[in-house]
Parts: C-alpha cells; structure tokens; sequence
C-alpha cells in the first residue's frame, strides 16, 4: 500500500521515520503509552504499521496490526485526541479489515480496556463481538490493574463493517 488518499487525509505505510510523532500521539492519547521500543519491535518483526494524516501531512493516528496464524490481531490503534469524533478511528478500522482480507485471514483479533467506552462503542459498532476477557491486561492508575475485553471480528459472519 503506498498511500489511501480520503477526502482530507491518507493512509499511509509506517516507517521508521514517522515514530518520533507516533510516539508523540501515543503519549498524549494514554496514560500508559507504548514506548518508542515498541512501535520499533513491530516495524523489524514485519507487523503492519499504518499512518493516517491529514493533507496538511499532520498525524492523526495509526494501527499496529500482527498476523497471527489464521487472524490478525489489531495491537494499538489510536487517534490523536484532537482529531477523536471526526471519523479517522472507523477509516483506520475499515484500512485494518481490508488489510485482514487482502492476506485472507479468518479475522480481526484485539483487546480494550472496559474503561475505554468509546473504543468499545465504535467496535460494537463496526461488528466486533466479545468473546472473553483477560484479568489484570493493563495497567491501571487507582488499581494495580486492569481487565481487558478481547473482542474479535469474524469474516464469516461479515457484519457492519461497511457502516458510515
């Protein structure tokens, strides 16, 4: 994929050179961000990194997407706090589906923290399904951790994700 142009923004491949401002949203959108280590460990073991930007070239988010056997398995999406409710979480959403079906995988793997409402609302939305639970996933502030939600999105049972 060389570059997705949408109305005003484009998806583009993550490359080592855009990490500096993938680590800076990264750290202003959580509260226990990925370290620059990490998006690195992704990139070299050849996971699926995904920029999108605004036609200013302004990073408005990404995914980090692995392969998985016979699912892909969605380990970081995130959109720059500024740019939440304007439609980029669902664009890098359908961009992750498309690239889970261009390598013919059986379907879309993640976990959410049950704090993260609005994440869950636009997985649910889109199609995704609960189908367990992980005990102290994450860490957590005011507790020592917190619980994940795995929720997967099956091809077999193609839902919502052609919604607007």
């Amino acid at each position: 994929m060389s570059g997705v142009l949408m109305a005003d923004r484009y998806l583009s491949p993550m490359t080592d050179a855009d990490l500096d401002e993938v680590v800076f949203v990264e750290r202003n959108a959580y509260e226990f961000p990925w370290t620059r280590g990490n998006f690195e460990d992704s990139l070299r073991n050849g996971y699926f990194g995904l920029c999108m930007r605004h036609v200013t070239g302004t990073l408005i988010g990404y995914c980090v997407l692995m392969p998985v056997v016979d699912e892909m398995h969605l380990l970081n999406l995130c959109i720059a706090p500024q740019a939440q409710g304007g439609g980029a979480g669902l664009a890098l959403l359908r961009e992750a589906v498309r690239i889970t079906q261009h390598e013919k995988l059986s379907g879309l793997l993640l976990e959410v923290r049950p704090s993260n409402q609005r994440a869950i609302h636009l997985y649910e939305r889109f199609g995704f399904v609960t189908i367990g639970r992980r005990k102290n996933y994450y860490p957590a502030r005011h507790r020592s951790r917190e619980d994940a939600i795995v929720m997967r999105f099956s091809f077999a049972k193609e839902g919502a994700h052609g919604i607007a």
